[in-house]
């Protein structure tokens, strides 16, 4: 695995970190424990920029079934993505979203295989208008310091997408 960066705060300044899970870096089309790569881009209201690409030696063959050290392999992963404020992924176990979102992480399931630029133009068109209440949550709870709020709601991790 390649460490992730230096200082990579979820939220500022109206901008966001978000991790895309892909097999081919151009589409998000993986399941989280599947994944290869995880695609990390900063995101505002102005645009957005890559940032790196974490990668995985370790993953799961996606066919259901949990190996012995499923439950490291997800420890990694997740920490190697502190500082993210949106996972999107086509797939996520119950106990692997749970360790995500533990983690302050918002996961967001891609139903389809999509084009990461599609997502990330959608991301960027919300941080332009008016936010979903989720959103501004997050926001909220990573921008305002000693104002921030807890974490999502159970009922807020429903299945949600863009």
């Amino acid at each position: 695995m390649v460490e992730a960066g230096p200082d990579r705060g979820s939220v500022t300044g109206g901008r966001m970190k978000v991790a895309l899970a892909t097999q081919d870096m151009k589409t998000v089309n993986a399941h989280f424990n599947g994944a290869r790569h995880m695609a990390i881009y900063e995101v505002g209201p102005d645009g957005y920029s890559f940032v790196e690409v974490i990668q995985f030696d370790a993953v799961s063959d996606e066919d259901g079934k949990h190996s012995d050290d499923g439950e490291d392999r997800v420890r990694a992963k997740v920490k190697a993505l502190d500082g993210i404020a949106l996972l999107f992924v086509k797939a996520i176990g119950g106990p692997a979203a749970a360790r995500v979102v533990q983690s302050r992480i918002h996961p967001m399931k891609i139903p389809n295989d999509e084009p990461i630029v599609d997502v990330l133009d959608r991301v960027q068109t919300m941080l332009k208008g008016n936010p979903p209440p989720w959103l501004r949550k997050i926001m909220t709870r990573d921008g305002a310091g000693e104002n921030r709020l807890d974490f999502l709601d159970d009922e807020d991790m429903a299945e949600e997408s863009l």
